[in-house]
């Protein structure tokens, strides 16, 4: 099977979907035929934003790719891999600190789905230091946020955080 036949699942809260994400997003649309960005309802996580505010912003970042579809989820990634015809799990790694969690991650995957590999991909330079935990905080407090985000979601947590000011 050629990897432009595969379905990949991209999995993640997003919240907000940075320009890392977007990266990796960009990237795996071009090596797997259809790729899935999986919205997570980040049910172990307080998010800073809805499931239907992150699907939005996700969807805002994935029109210019064709093979990319946007779908929320919740429960277990297995299941939700295992009904979209997923082949391959898309992870992103930022430094050696991540490597450790996902690894195991990937394990424990492949003992659920054993028919799925897990494919792990590098931000560009300019994205490896940047995570959505840290997006959230400098934004609530104050700091500009633009270099990580794009405008359209920038816009979206300047709201957000004026709206807490409040």
């Amino acid at each position: 099977m050629s990897s432009s036949s595969l379905t990949a699942v991209y999995p993640g809260t997003f919240d907000p979907m940075t320009l890392g994400h977007a990266d990796l997003m960009r990237r795996a649309s071009q090596l797997f035929g259809r790729l899935i960005l999986a919205v997570a309802a980040g049910h172990h996580k307080r998010t800073m934003f809805t499931i239907d505010e992150r699907l939005a912003m996700a969807k805002e970042l994935a029109r210019d790719y064709g093979n990319v579809e946007v779908i929320a989820f919740s429960g277990l990634l297995r299941d939700f891999v295992v009904n979209n015809g997923g082949k391959v799990v898309v992870r992103g790694l930022r430094a050696v600190s991540d490597f450790e969690y996902e690894f195991q991650m990937a394990g424990m995957n492949r003992q659920l789905m054993p028919d799925v590999e897990t494919v792990f991909l590098t931000p560009s330079d300019q994205y490896q230091f940047v995570s959505g935990t840290f997006v959230r905080e400098i934004a609530m407090l104050g700091g500009d946020v633009s270099k990580f985000v794009a405008p359209s979601v920038l816009a979206r947590l300047h709201e957000r955080v004026s709206r807490k000011a409040d």
